[in-house]
């Protein structure tokens, strides 16, 4: 059991890392930046996570079985920025209300949607992650933080991916016959 009175390092602190050569003010800008990705991810993952619990109909297995990878993609990327928010000397946000909390992006309520809805009201976040990542990534590069840019840029790229593969489930094009849709 730990005897530790006080904390090692306060949310918000950033220390410069010896290793990464960063500077203090560079780092700051930078896990701020990656906290905020971290907590639009999370939120995004909560919900993705809901609609792969919830998801009814004809197209049930398919779109549950993607949705879990987007989410297992989605808690990856999260592992990644957090991971990087510390290398740079700061410390990852964490729990579920300080997601929320810190989050630029907003969660559809605790009802239960049809999966349309759903996925449309997932595709606005992803949206809106994706517009954020890009203005990270190139945050990243202007304040010459390449590694970062780079892990972001992948980041992007997977959730540019999610983002095109949801468009497409929600297109009007379908299989289901009308006999079956009434």
């Amino acid at each position: 059991m730990s005897t530790q009175k006080e904390a090692r390092q306060r949310y918000g602190d950033v220390h410069e890392s010896e290793a990464l050569r960063i500077p203090e003010e560079k780092a700051e800008q930078l896990v701020d930046a990656l906290n905020s990705d971290l907590a639009a991810t999370y939120v995004l993952y909560h919900q993705v996570k809901k609609h792969h619990w919830l998801v009814e109909g004809a197209e049930f297995h398919d779109i549950h079985e993607y949705l879990g990878e987007v989410a297992a993609d989605l808690e990856e990327d999260a592992d990644v920025i957090a991971e990087r928010a510390q290398a740079l000397g700061g410390v990852p946000l964490s729990g579920g209300a300080n997601y929320e909390e810190h989050a630029p992006v907003s969660p559809e309520d605790a009802d239960a949607y049809d999966i349309r809805t759903s996925l449309e009201n997932d595709l606005e976040i992803f949206g809106d992650i994706i517009e954020q990542l890009r203005e990270h990534i190139q945050l990243a590069n202007n304040l010459g933080d390449y590694a970062t840019e780079e892990q972001l840029r992948e980041i992007l790229e997977g959730v540019e991916e999610h983002g095109h593969h949801i468009e497409h489930y929600l297109e009007d094009d379908t299989l289901v016959t009308q006999g079956t849709l009434d």
